[in-house]
């Protein structure tokens, strides 16, 4: 892999990783982002449009259909949509976050995700090591903040969460660090737009 196959880095702050099929990309995509860029202070955001997601069964409309949408919805000059773990050949966020600290070793990350996912963040490959690895800011969606507050990942690290008051402090954390911050809900859904026919 060349060097110009990789997004720039962010040397003067934290990168957020946000990972995702985006199958397709949609408008709760682009809240989140703006959300979690003011609320955790971030140099820039990536989009990592995955190969594939290992915990669905049906594979995601091909890549550069992906990419493209993406590319064509998100207009943040601070956020980035990349292909990047089909580059470094992951699938799995362990593996990736491994491979990005080979490729950028001064870089700090944060890995971003909806509540939704922090539900079920202990079915992820070595769940431990990621969030022993770098620190997750983790934004409200709707319908999960209680199921991802009182999930085994929440009840496993107590003492690593940040209050949402000090958001901003989260990028600077050495891992293990989580911050739970609200958002406004957007209702939009992948599932639901592939389910309309409209993708």
């Amino acid at each position: 892999m060349m060097r110009y196959d990789l997004p720039p880095g962010a040397p003067r702050g934290a990168i957020g990783l946000l990972g995702g099929s985006f199958d397709p990309p949609h408008a709760g995509h682009v809240a989140l982002t703006e959300a979690a860029l003011a609320a955790f202070g971030l140099a820039r955001i990536w989009w990592m449009v995955s190969p594939g997601n290992p915990l669905k069964e049906n594979g995601p409309a091909p890549m550069e259909r992906r990419l493209r949408a993406a590319r064509d919805l998100v207009r943040h000059p601070r956020v980035v949509v990349t292909d990047i773990e089909a580059r470094t050949g992951t699938r799995f966020t362990a593996a990736t976050l491994a491979a990005l600290r080979r490729l950028y070793p001064r870089q700090r990350f944060v890995w971003l995700m909806g509540a939704d996912n922090l539900a079920q963040f202990h079915r992820w490959d070595d769940w431990k090591g990621i969030m022993e690895s770098v620190p997750l800011g983790i934004l409200a969606r709707p319908g999960s903040r209680l199921s991802a507050l009182t999930s085994p990942a929440a009840r496993a690290y107590p003492s690593a969460r940040i209050p949402a008051a000090q958001s901003l402090t989260l990028a600077r954390a050495e891992a293990p660090a989580w911050c739970f911050v609200n958002m406004p809900l957007s209702p939009a859904s992948s599932t639901a737009i592939r389910a309309s026919g409209d993708w």
